[in-house]
């Protein structure tokens, strides 16, 4: 874990020392005015706690968080306990880092919030501090002691009550509501992606996975002006999804048995050619091959997706055909944006959320995110 700096002020042993936390049994009702959460831990357990409520230091803001999405890296911590070697969940650790909700106590020295003022929560909060190099030139995605809430040890934000920096807060027009606002999350994490692969007006484009980075991507590709886009899937549902999405995407079901080559085939069928800029958002390795493959020469294979940690990829393939392969972690200078194109209607996220659960069903709404078969893009769940 970092040290100094905002890892002290948000250390997770502040939540699980304090004579107040507690895990609420299976079915127990909480108190009604409880500081409730989603807590996973290494026996792969998902369940309610109650916690302190925290009082604003300085430059700090108490936000009554009205709205947050599951990712699947949620689930992932749950499920698996890591992502990567530096990702691992060691103790009690509270989920959640897509929120959106009301400012309701504000620290010493805040004035640019006041109570009642509608935020979206930035879950990355770096040092800021002038001697790191990736702060002070703007990739602060990299900063070797960010806090991010939800990635262990650090506690999420799928709480009833969340401290955060003021300065990591972003305000909400009156036309957004908290659930776009805690879209804004996923929604940042595409339009990096858009911005460093490099998309252009009218570039042929490919969008491997049809889950919800898949679908944002979907939706920041199209306001990006890509065309044609062809999105894959191994579900016929999620693809259906995607055209009632996006009707004129072209879609592509990868069948169980077919390669990575007559899966790249089918792709360049539809998209009448190959692709120049293929946007990989599984993470898995036969995805990869097959948007390798699909992808013209001099194309680019941008990867967003989380998969296991040593991958093979067509070497020669690549290299013959000056293919760039580009990856991203988290996204960086994201959430002013996402705002603006979603009230500016450039991109409708609301179509994302599929499943909305109270915060006492917090456990429920993680069994349903986990489940493919109950057919969740987004998951929300709101107090």
């Amino acid at each position: 874990m970092p040290d100094g700096g905002y890892a002290d002020i948000y250390s997770p042993r502040k939540v699980l020392d304090d004579p107040s936390f507690r895990v609420l049994r299976s079915g127990e009702a909480p108190a009604p005015d409880a500081n409730i959460a989603a807590f996973y831990n290494p026996n792969h357990e998902i369940h309610l706690v109650e916690k302190p409520r925290p009082t604003p230091g300085p430059g700090q803001v108490l936000v009554h968080v009205r709205s947050t999405g599951i990712c699947g890296s949620d689930v992932h911590f749950w499920k698996h306990g890591r992502v990567g070697d530096s990702m691992v969940v060691t103790d009690e650790c509270g989920s959640g880092h897509e929120s959106a909700g009301e400012v309701i106590e504000i620290g010493e020295g805040v004035t640019q919030w006041k109570v009642g003022d509608r935020v979206a929560i930035e879950a990355g909060v770096p040092c800021s501090k002038p001697a790191c190099d990736y702060c002070r030139v703007g990739k602060y995605n990299a900063c070797p002691d960010v806090v991010f809430f939800s990635t262990p040890p650090f506690h999420g934000t799928l709480t009833r009550y969340h401290l955060h920096p003021a300065e990591w807060l972003h305000r909400l027009p009156d036309s957004l509501s908290f659930e776009e606002g805690s879209l804004c999350e996923p929604l940042a994490v595409a339009l990096a992606g858009i911005e460093r692969a490099g998309l252009r007006l009218g570039d042929p484009t490919l969008i491997c996975g049809a889950g919800p980075i898949g679908l944002v991507s979907l939706l920041s590709a199209r306001a990006a002006g890509a065309e044609p886009i062809v999105i894959t899937d191994l579900f016929q549902s999620r693809l259906d999804f995607a055209k009632k999405l996006v009707p004129g995407v072209r879609t592509v079901l990868i069948e169980p048995g077919l390669t990575p080559k007559d899966a790249a085939q089918k792709i360049k069928v539809a998209a009448d050619g190959p692709v120049k800029v293929a946007i990989e958002c599984s993470g898995v390795e036969s995805s990869v091959h097959t948007a390798v493959h699909a992808a013209q020469f001099g194309g680019k294979v941008f990867i967003i997706g989380v998969g296991k940690n040593e991958q093979v990829f067509p070497f020669m393939h690549l290299s013959a055909n000056e293919i760039d392969v580009s990856f991203q972690y988290r996204y960086a200078n994201q959430y002013p944006k996402a705002i603006r194109l979603i009230a500016g209607g450039l991109i409708n996220v609301k179509p994302l959320v599929t499943h909305r659960f109270k915060l006492e069903e917090a456990v429920s709404a993680f069994h349903v995110a986990a489940d493919p078969s109950q057919g969740a893009i987004k998951v929300q769940i709101q107090d």
